[in-house]
Order: structure tokens, then sequence, then C-alpha cells
């Protein structure tokens, strides 16, 4: 019988070197250093090690390019646009506001989309310089003035169009203050999320100042802290294209394919923590299944609902967090200015930063909100009155909370100063602002189980026209298109199949 993937998966090598940080500027802590690899990453164990909550299990599923004005903007008690959620204006003078002057001078409201998918509409622009349009220093009204966009960027959804994630919503909590970790794309929020530092502002395949168009990425990750002996394990699963394949075949070891994280999930054998992502390939299509435009939103709300069911009908959620958040804002219009921040590192984001006395960076813009929901017998509420966390998160927020229950060191200065889910470092006794440990609620509510939904793509007959174009001409868009692609073609790749 032929090895199967696991088994191949299993059974590679992974080289990790040893990397012994310095001392962390400004954690809080004096002298705090970064922990070492204490040696290659091990295949992960079965057996979960208890943290200082009776959380045992963190899955995080990071979702592509929506803000949270666009895909939440509806969600009741939020800081939202001041509808409800089938769409009723319920804060006139709120929802008036969302106006946007265009290059030309003309005013655009803001409006519902009735369309599922993207076509014809365009992927709005999110890249580094494209932020700061739409951020226009903290006015955040540039969204119709970034010759990227199109009336697309002024669009919002309503609950009933995300027939799974709208009540998973409803039911457990929201962050309505989670900001992606920098005014910038793809990879460089995804880096964030793995190592709370990136290390190119672009959708590279190579390191700014590597002088190389391909080469695998240093930052120490996550996965360096975890897998390591006598502690807490974790495992990423991918659903196409491996995001940590940037790093070469270093994390090879701990990856597996999607389906194995459904084995996992329904037979107990999750790791301490699995990162889990959507498909990817194929944006431009419509067909992949993450949310990115042009992709269709059906898809990305039935991956959603199987993660849930899996994670929530198997033997480990009564010990369980799982998080589901997006990478970045994908052009959307957002009305929350962004704050700053610690930076992850001095070398790379350096436009409308702070800095001290001796020249170096002490805060940097993070990105726009993006939606965040936390689901967990520990996070459980009520649809009558949805449970919200409003402090001011980002994607290093999660590896805080990582962190703090498995007593692990912070990697950058950002992971090692920003707030995790309730509560600022030293001030852990506000956690039940967004978890309760005392009244875990371990009664899953019955939300819609839904089927996987196979896009029939934008290449076909009846397609939607293009959408009207917001001031100048729309300009190519931030992402190149086949990017996934350029990956998984890429010696990046070695090893990975």
């Amino acid at each position: 019988m032929p090895p199967s993937r696991r088994d191949f998966l299993k059974g590679a090598v992974g080289v990790a070197g040893a990397a012994i940080g310095a001392p962390l500027a400004g954690s809080g802590s004096a002298g705090a250093r970064l922990a070492p690899n204490l040696g290659p990453i091990s295949i992960p164990s079965l057996m979960s090690v208890p943290g200082i909550s009776p959380v045992e299990h963190v899955v995080v599923v990071m979702m592509e390019n929506r803000s949270f004005d666009h895909f939440m903007g509806w969600l009741p008690g939020a800081n939202g646009i001041g509808v409800d959620p089938d769409g009723t204006v319920v804060d006139e003078e709120r929802f008036a506001s969302f106006t946007y002057q265009d290059t030309k001078g003309k005013q655009h409201g803001i409006y519902h989309e009735h369309q599922f998918n993207g076509c014809g509409l365009g992927d709005q622009d999110h890249g580094y310089t494209g932020g700061r349009i739409q951020w226009n220093n903290g006015a955040m009204n540039g969204f119709a003035k970034d010759p990227g966009n199109s009336a697309y960027a002024l669009s919002y959804y309503l609950a009933g169009q995300r027939t799974f994630t709208s009540p998973l919503a409803m039911h457990y909590t929201t962050c309505d203050n989670y900001f992606c970790s920098i005014l910038g794309p793809t990879y460089p929020n995804r880096f964030f999320q793995h190592a709370a530092q990136t290390d190119r502002i672009d959708n590279t395949m190579a390191p700014t100042g590597s002088h190389l168009p391909v080469a695998p990425a240093t930052v120490p990750t996550i996965w360096d802290r975890l897998n390591q002996p006598g502690g807490p394990s974790g495992r990423y699963y991918f659903s196409d294209v491996p995001f940590t394949a940037l790093w070469g075949a270093k994390y090879l070891p701990i990856s597996e394919p999607y389906p194995s994280f459904l084995v996992d999930a329904a037979a107990g054998t999750l790791p301490n923590v699995s990162f889990v992502d959507p498909r990817f390939l194929d944006e431009g299509s419509g067909t992949s299944g993450d949310d990115h435009p042009l992709a269709d939103i059906r898809a990305g709300d039935a991956f959603l609902s199987e993660i849930f069911h899996a994670v929530a009908n198997g033997p480990l959620w009564s010990k369980t967090v799982l998080i589901i958040n997006y990478d970045e804002w994908g052009g959307f219009f957002d009305h929350v200015a962004p704050p700053t921040a610690a930076p992850g590192n001095q070398y790379i984001d350096t436009s409308d930063v702070v800095r001290d006395a001796s020249g170096k960076i002490s805060k940097v813009l993070t990105g726009f909100r993006v939606p965040c929901i936390i689901a967990s017998p520990f996070t459980k509420g009520s649809p009558d009155n949805p449970r919200l966390s409003s402090y001011a998160y980002d994607h290093t927020s999660v590896l805080r909370f990582i962190q703090w229950n498995w007593k692990l060191n912070p990697l950058t200065p950002r992971d090692a100063t920003m707030p995790m889910f309730g509560a600022w470092p030293r001030h852990l006794t506000n956690l039940a602002f967004t978890f309760d440990f005392v009244h875990p609620k371990l009664a899953v509510p019955d939300l819609p189980q839904l089927l996987p939904f196979v896009s029939t793509g934008c290449d076909i007959p009846g397609s939607p026209a293009a959408g009207p174009v917001i001031g100048a001409p729309t300009a190519a868009p931030s992402r190149p298109p086949g990017e996934w692609g350029e990956l998984m073609k890429s010696d990046l790749m070695k090893g990975w199949r």
C-alpha cells in the first residue's frame, strides 16, 4: 500500500536551525529574550498539553480580504453602519454619514450588494500605497478616490447572505475593533499571523532585501515556539497552497492537507494549536474558497460551516476556542481609523510611523478593521443580544493568547505588547470580557450545516458586466494575477509535492 500524504509529511525531515533572539524592546519585561529553537521542529505530539486556562485547543482560520463594515456592519450592538441584519436603517444619521467623494468631486453612498461573487465588480485595491489613499491620514474617506477601486468598494452584505457565518456571530462573540496587523496586502498580514512581523511589504516570493526573485523567509514563527520537547503542539493545515511554503520546506513536518484536519477533529487528535487555511487558487476566476474577490461568498461560508461543525461535534469541543479572522480589508470601506502599535521590526514598515528621540520606530499603523468571530463554550452568548468584545486587537492578539496560555515567550515587540482577547498583558483579570472560563456553555446551537459550495466561476456566459468605476479609471489590482499560482510553481514548493 503506498504511503499516505500524512505518512509522507510525518516522515519528512524538517530543518529548523537554532535562533536565539535579542532582548525585546517594549516587551514590558526587562531583559525578556526570545526563546531559542531547541532543535529541528518535531512531528506534533498526539497528547495535548494543558494550558493555564481551561483552553487546550486553539483553532485559527484566516480568510481573505473583507472589512468589518462591508461584511458585518449589520451586527446588532456593534460599531457598524446603522442597519439591522435585514438591512433596515436603524440609525439614519450614522448610515447617511457613509458618503465618499471621488476625484471629480462626486459623492457616493454605500449600497447593499446582492451579487454573491465579485464577477465583473473587480478586485479592490488593498496594497500598501492604496491603503494610505483610503486611510487619508485617519479621515477614512479615500475609498472612492483610490484609482484602483470600483463602486464595489462601497458595498456591504447583510446577514441573510451568509447563512452560516451570520448566525455563528449572533450566537458567539464577535470582535468589532479587530484590525489587520499592517495596512497592506495578504502576505504581510499572514506573516504577522504566523510571526508577529513581516519581512516584506508586498506579495512577493522573497523577503525584502534578499535581492532574489525567490528566497525562503527566515523570520521565526509561532511554530518555532510549539512542537518542542514537553511543550504544546501545533499543526498547520492547508487546502491547496501552503502559506508556510514561503519558509521553504522548514515547516513541512508540521503541515498537513485540510482533510487531515477533519479526521483529527473527529478523532480528538487535534494539536494544541491548529491553523487552517482555505482554498486560495483561482481567486481571479471566482472559484476559490477564501472569500477573496472574485470568490463567491457562499463557498467561504460553507467552508467555515464545515470547520465549525467538525470541531463542535468532536470530542474536544469542551476545551476548544475557534477563531475566524480575515487577513486584511480587501479595499472595502470601513469607518474606524486604525490605531498604532509597536512595530514587528525596524526595517519593513517605515511610512507613517512614530519615532523616539533616537530615531527608532516606536509605533506603526495597524491596518483596517476586519471581521473576527470567536466561537467556544467560553464565548457563547445569545442571538437576542449578540456578545461583543471591543478591545483594539490585531492578528498578534491571537499569538498573545497562545503564548499566555502555554507560557511561551513572545516573538516580537508587537505580540509582546498587543492586548490579547479581553485583556492587556499584566491585567489578566479582564479576560472575562471575552472568555467566561467559570460558566462555559457546552450546548452547541442549531446552526446550518452547509454542503460544500462549488462556484461555476466568472468565465461563463451571463457573467455580470463590469461595475461602475469611481473617479479615475481603475488601475491594475494590487494583487498580481495568479499570485498563489506563482507560489505553487516556485522553488519554494520543493518537497511539498
